[in-house]
């Protein structure tokens, strides 16, 4: 497997799969934070995005995590395989709330350098109140993925841990 696409909502744990993945396999890996963000919490255009998922698309391999839906037909049509991270809320939410405890001034590994770690509210409650269309977001692309794609939902961090042992 060369291509694997890597979906969930905030606080799914994409990026630290992403991550376990690469260094089992060997497989570059991509974090969509790095895309999405510039120096300083600098969002980029949505075309400049769009465009570096492309390129990153592209290439002949990749574990490539995260977001701009706008791209994730044309990503899992390049993929061999589909992880969709369902985790839940509240699981999530205490996810943030460490990732951001632990990281707090600090850039995070998937995030690009000048953006340190901060708290917000209104990231709470966007993760919060997009809570149900987001996971039927990502429920449509699973429904979508064609079957010759290998398609894995994971659901708990066991469910993962035994995803995990099945690449070492």
């Amino acid at each position: 497997m060369q291509r694997i696409m890597i979906i969930g909502q905030p606080g799914s744990g994409k990026s630290t799969l992403a991550r376990q993945i690469g260094d089992r396999t060997g497989l570059p890996v991509y974090h969509i934070d790095h895309i999405h963000w510039t120096r300083g919490w600098v969002e980029r255009s949505a075309p400049e995005k769009t465009r570096m998922c492309l390129e990153v698309h592209a290439k002949e391999s990749w574990v490539f995590e995260g977001g701009h839906s706008v791209t994730w037909l044309d990503r899992l049509e390049r993929a061999e395989a589909l992880i969709w991270l369902d985790i839940p809320i509240c699981v999530r939410l205490y996810r943030i709330m460490r990732r951001t405890a632990r990281y707090l001034g600090k850039s995070r590994p998937d995030l690009p350098d000048g953006c340190p770690e901060r708290f917000e509210w209104r990231f709470m409650l966007w993760v919060w109140q997009t809570r149900d269309s987001a996971r039927q977001h990502c429920q449509k692309l699973v429904q979508a993925c064609p079957q010759d794609k290998s398609l894995v939902i994971l659901r708990t961090d066991n469910e993962i841990s035994q995803f995990l042992s099945f690449l070492s």
